[in-house]
């Protein structure tokens, strides 16, 4: 009766035979405390073990399901072609860095790594707001020549968004 009650609840056989196997178990720990309504005791925890089976199996497919879709598709994986791509860019841009003179090489890295505003870059270095944009957009430049010299396609060329979110022509 345990058995049917389980399939019926749970919907196929395999999961109801588990569930009872862990409802026996469980049973099992409590086999010194006694039992008013035996029958009924076996009936309520059947039920509630098939609820929290239910539950269990509802949440594992809501996050697999999240896990699925949080997962890019097989086009967006970088092939071996593209990853090695990348990765000459990587070093073309890192060494036109390391070429840049140390003001304009400090301006770019706090700006675009570490995010600071141009206004707290040109008060630690110094000059003026305006100073900052033209080191930055000399530094895009040095930038988009080097990879330009490589055979990369750089879309929008000297163009730099100050902190007004407005673009200039460098």
């Amino acid at each position: 009766m345990l058995l049917r009650l389980l399939v019926a609840r749970l919907g196929n056989s395999d999961d109801a035979e588990d569930a009872l196997q862990d409802m026996w178990l469980r049973i099992d720990q409590l086999a010194d405390r006694p039992v008013a309504q035996p029958k009924a005791f076996l009936y309520r925890v059947a039920a509630n073990l098939a609820t929290d089976r239910r539950i269990a199996g509802g949440r594992r497919g809501a996050r697999d399901a999240a896990w699925l879709d949080s997962q890019p598709d097989a086009d967006e994986l970088p092939d071996a072609e593209r990853a090695l791509i990348a990765s000459d860019q990587l070093r073309t841009v890192a060494a036109a860095v390391e070429a840049m003179p140390e003001r304009m090489r400090i301006a770019l890295h706090r700006f675009r790594i570490e995010g600071r505003s141009q206004r707290t870059i040109a008060e630690e270095l110094g000059i003026s707001v305006s100073g900052v944009e033209k080191l930055l957009q000399r530094a895009y430049r040095q930038i988009h020549d080097r990879l330009e010299a490589t055979g990369v396609e750089v879309a929008s060329p000297y163009r730099l968004s100050d902190e007004r979110g407005t673009n200039r022509a460098g």
